[in-house]
C-alpha cells in the first residue's frame, strides 16, 4: 500500500468510529492504517462519505486518489482519479531547480501529470512564468486545477509540442519528470501505480529511457543559454542518461539524495563563449 502520509491531521469523530476504519485499513494489508485513518476521517464530509472512502481505499485505490490530494513540497496537491500521484522523492527534483533558478524565472514543466512539480517550484519563487504539458487529458484537466492556482498555464500534447512558439531560446528551468520504468518491470510495480496509474506516465520503453532522450535532444533549442533541464531517474540509469545529456550538448550534473533515494540529472545549456564540460556528481 502507500508510502506513510506526512500528515498529523486530527478528527473530533468518536475514536469507535476512528478504530473501525483502522482495523478495516489494516485488514485490507494498509501499513500505515492510523495515518491514514485520520486522513480518511478528517477529509469525509460524513459518515456515508467516509465509509464509501474507505470502500475505495479497500479496494485498492491509492490514498491520495481517495482523498484527492496529495501532499507534496509543503502543498496540497488535487490527485483526480488515474493520475499520476507526485512522489515524496520527487520533491528533490524542486529543491535543485529553486536552487538555480534566476529572479523571474521562466519554468516549464513536461509531462506534468498532476502538475505537482511546477506548482512547488513556482510557490517556491519569486514572479515564475509557469508552463506545463502533458499528453494524457486527465492529467491536463488535474494539472489546471493546480497550475493555474499560482498563475501558470497548461496544455495538452506530446512534449514540447502544445508550448508557445516564443518560448524557445527562453526557458530558464526545464523539468520533465518523464516515464522511466523499463517496460519489462512495468508489470513489477505495486498494484496502486501498474492498475491506478496511466501507464503513459510509467513506462519509460525498453531501458526505460525513451522519452527523456526526447526530451534532452530537444532541450537546447528551448533552454536560454545557461538555462537547464531537470530530470529524475534511476541511480542504475544515470550513466546513460548523463550520456543523452552529453550528447545534446548539455552539461550534465548527478545529484543523489540518500535521505529520499532520489537521482536527478541537470543538464545545463552552455552560456555563449563556453564550452562543454565532464559530467559532476555529489
Amino acid at each position: 500500500m502507500s508510502a506513510s502520509p506526512s500528515s498529523s491531521s486530527s478528527s473530533s469523530a468518536p475514536s469507535d468510529v476512528v478504530a473501525t476504519v483502522v482495523g478495516r485499513l489494516r485488514a485490507a494489508g494498509c501499513v500505515f492504517a492510523e495515518d491514514e485513518a485520520r486522513l480518511l476521517v478528517s477529509t469525509a464530509g460524513t459518515t456515508a462519505g467516509l465509509t464509501a472512502m474507505v470502500d475505495r481505499r479497500v479496494a485498492g485505490l491509492p490514498l491520495e486518489h481517495v482523498l484527492g490530494w496529495a501532499e507534496f513540497s509543503g502543498l496540497r496537491i488535487a490527485v483526480d482519479p488515474g493520475v499520476f500521484v507526485p512522489r515524496r522523492r520527487t520533491e528533490f527534483l524542486v529543491l535543485e531547480a529553486a536552487a538555480l533558478a534566476p529572479p523571474r524565472a521562466v519554468v516549464v514543466d513536461l509531462c506534468c501529470g498532476s502538475g505537482a512539480l511546477g506548482a512547488a517550484l513556482a510557490a517556491a519563487l519569486e514572479r515564475a512564468e509557469l508552463y506545463a504539458t502533458d499528453i494524457d487529458p486527465a492529467a491536463v484537466r488535474c494539472a489546471r486545477r493546480n497550475v493555474t492556482a499560482v498563475g501558470g498555464r497548461v496544455y495538452e500534447g506530446d512534449l514540447y509540442a502544445p508550448l508557445p512558439g516564443a518560448l524557445r531560446g527562453r526557458v530558464d528551468v526545464l523539468l520533465a519528470n518523464v516515464p522511466y520504468v523499463p517496460t519489462e518491470e512495468v508489470g513489477l510495480l505495486p498494484p496502486e501505480a501498474r492498475i491506478h496509474e496511466a501507464r503513459v506516465a510509467l513506462d519509460g520503453g525498453a531501458d526505460g529511457l525513451d522519452v527523456l532522450r526526447r526530451v534532452t535532444a530537444a532541450a537546447p533549442g528551448w533552454l536560454a543559454p545557461g538555462g537547464s533541464l531537470l530530470v529524475e531517474t534511476s541511480e542504475r540509469q544515470a550513466p546513460l542518461a548523463v550520456a543523452a545529456f552529453t550528447e545534446s550538448g548539455l552539461i550534465p550534473r548527478v545529484a543523489r539524495s540518500e535521505e529520499l533515494y532520489a537521482t536527478v540529472i541537470t543538464g545545463t545549456r552552455p552560456a555563449a563563449g563556453t564550452g562543454t564540460a565532464q559530467p559532476v556528481q555529489r
